[in-house]
């Protein structure tokens, strides 16, 4: 087994009590959040050696997130803390349908201050999976960390993940810098977007197009979730398809995370480096079932508010094959 190692942001979310066209008074309830913090936080709780890079400010929500993730077992020796900026919040609305809408308080936040002097010594000198997504992209000093920071993964051997997460909100201009984003997304080995994500990143270009693009990157596999319809798996040559399990939605906050999350897991598990990742996902049989439990692990995600608190751990995934 080897861990996997998540790098960005680490935030609050602050989830509104409302629901659709709810009226009344509204509250907001913490729950510790993040798209990486997520992901380390979902292969930790379905047991793989987990570990989160990032800063936070040194207020009371950065303690809140650290003792959160190592309350669900991740490691968070790599957490920074700051006095320079607060820690990010966000403010989350949701709809009828679970579908939520961010209100992000960032910039200026702790997260975006981390640079490649705060790496922990010797974090690459084994392989491992590196993860990360395209929120660490939105100011040029957290930018150039990360572009970095892919690029020393991929040179250590660790297998590279890239979720593009995108979050138009979070850019300077209030639009996602397609050209950047694109750039980290060329250094993954495995790419995982939604369909309103790959349907912004390609333009006007087909999207068979744009996917072969990615795979003469350098990119090996591309999975693209689409809500409770099939998710679309490709390789160079090769698509497949998986169903994943119909649920009700009532919060879908977590619910790519928990989804990649379950997907790292698994190739953790194999001990999937960069070096074995073509031939371990030539196998479609194997493949396929990695992306179900993949699938499982999103949809018991998005049954239940909150992040963290929403993903699954190896018990919850036995039981939901028992309904």
């Amino acid at each position: 087994m080897i861990p996997v190692i998540a790098f960005g942001e680490a935030l609050v979310d602050m989830l509104s009590s409302r629901l659709g066209n709810d009226s009344g008074p509204e509250t907001f309830t913490p729950y510790a959040g993040g798209a990486p913090a997520n992901v380390a936080v979902a292969c930790a709780r379905l047991g793989v050696p987990s570990r989160f890079l990032g800063m936070v400010g040194d207020d009371r929500f950065g303690r809140f997130l650290t003792t959160e993730m190592a309350s669900h077992g991740v490691d968070t020796s790599g957490v920074v803390t700051t006095r320079q900026a607060r820690t990010a919040l966000a403010f989350v609305s949701r709809d009828a349908e679970g579908e939520r809408t961010f209100d992000f308080y960032r910039p200026p936040a702790a997260d975006l201050l981390y640079r490649l002097e705060h790496l922990p010594a010797g974090i690459f000198s084994e392989p491992a999976i590196v993860h990360m997504c395209t929120n660490s992209l939105t100011e040029a000093g957290i930018a150039e960390t990360t572009l970095a920071l892919a690029d020393i993964a991929r040179r250590s051997g660790s297998l590279v993940s890239i979720d593009a997460n995108l979050r138009n909100n979070l850019w300077p201009e209030g639009t996602v810098d397609i050209g950047l984003s694109t750039s980290l997304l060329d250094r993954a080995h495995l790419l995982k977007l939604s369909r309103e994500e790959i349907d912004t990143l390609r333009g006007d270009h087909p999207q068979d197009a744009w996917i072969n693009r990615r795979l003469a990157a350098g990119v090996k596999l591309i999975v693209i979730t689409d809500g409770p319809r099939p998710v679309e798996i490709h390789r160079l040559g090769r698509r497949l398809d998986v169903l994943p399990p119909q649920v009700r939605a009532v919060d879908t906050t977590a619910g790519g995370d928990a989804f990649i999350g379950g997907l790292l897991a698994t190739l953790a598990e194999a001990s999937v480096d960069a070096a074995g990742f073509t031939h371990w996902s030539e196998a479609d049989e194997r493949l396929i079932r990695a992306v179900e439990i993949a699938c499982r692990c999103g949809a018991h995600a998005v049954t239940r508010p909150g992040a963290y608190a929403s993903l699954p751990s190896r018990d919850d995934l036995e039981a939901m094959l028992s309904l």
